[in-house]
């Protein structure tokens, strides 16, 4: 059996892992075993490993189009571009309720969750991708055909980022709390606040030693491999103030937050794209 997927077939996954995101960005349950199972009966023979494999390259596409993606579904971009995109982008196209729903749900801000134990929040940065399979040398922008970058408009959300910057006060307080830095603990401030977005970070808080920690918070209630967006002013001030410096992503903040933190300049830890342009009127 070939290994390269037909268009019917591409088709058929494309349209189920959709009725999953729908369930998923709804508040339903469903079990994603249970699907495959199901799917395996509308393929090729496709083995279990095989289809969860393009499920995790359609997170890809939707990432790149700025669309929310299965939390479960860790998104691989090592896919043949020349079917995948377009089948993605006919689906939306076909269903433009879901851009109604990307809209909506880009826009929920949940209450702050309650936790019995903010330190217990704590996780581990992602990975890098395995490269070991060639990547396709096409560009990689594609196209939302809703026109939308919907985890950009998430990003931009001013009560979820700060519902966000209250749980990393909350979890810092019970870091310094716990190494009897209680002093400390009192003196963290949100600078958001009392300064502006012109500080260049949110939250200053410390070091058990006493020493100043800048923190940056960013928050999605999508998953952990969701992308962020910074400011040239936020990339900036972490350059400088690298040594202090920490990026905390607050991630499935709708229910079950988790949180990781990454230190020092920003661009020595993440890959950064350009998102959008100024465009100037001018002549050569």
């Amino acid at each position: 059996m070939t290994n390269n997927w037909s268009g019917s077939e591409v088709e058929a996954a494309v349209a189920d892992y959709f009725y999953m995101l729908r369930l998923e960005l709804t508040g339903n349950k469903y079990n994603k075993t249970g699907h495959r199972r199901a799917l395996m009966e509308q393929l090729n023979n496709r083995s279990n490993g095989s289809i969860e494999l393009k499920h995790q390259n359609i997170s890809a596409v939707l990432i790149e189009m700025g669309i929310p993606y299965i939390d479960g579904y860790k998104p691989r971009s090592n896919y043949q571009r020349s079917l995948l995109p377009a089948v993605v982008a006919d689906y939306l196209k076909a269903n433009p309720e879901l851009q109604r729903l990307f809209a909506a749900d880009s826009e929920v801000t949940p209450a702050i969750p309650s936790v019995e134990d903010f330190l217990a929040a704590w996780d581990e940065p992602p990975k890098p991708e395995d490269r070991k399979t060639p990547t396709i040398s096409e560009p990689r922008a594609i196209y939302n055909p809703g026109g939308a970058n919907y985890l950009e408009r998430e990003a931009r959300n001013q009560s979820l980022g700060e519902a966000g910057e209250q749980f990393v006060l909350n979890f810092e307080r019970a870091r310094l709390i716990k190494a009897g830095k209680d002093s400390l603990a009192d003196r963290i401030e949100q600078i958001s606040i009392t300064v502006g977005p012109s500080a260049g970070f949110d939250i200053k808080s410390f070091e058990e030693n006493g020493t100043d920690r800048y923190i940056e918070a960013k928050t999605t209630k999508y998953g952990k491999n969701t992308p962020f967006f910074v400011t040239p002013n936020e990339l900036q001030f972490s350059r400088d103030n690298a040594s202090r410096y920490y990026l905390y992503r607050l991630f499935k903040f709708r229910n079950g937050p988790r949180l990781f933190g990454l230190s020092g300049y920003i661009e020595d830890r993440c890959i950064l794209e350009p998102s959008e342009f100024i465009a100037r009127l001018g002549w050569n």
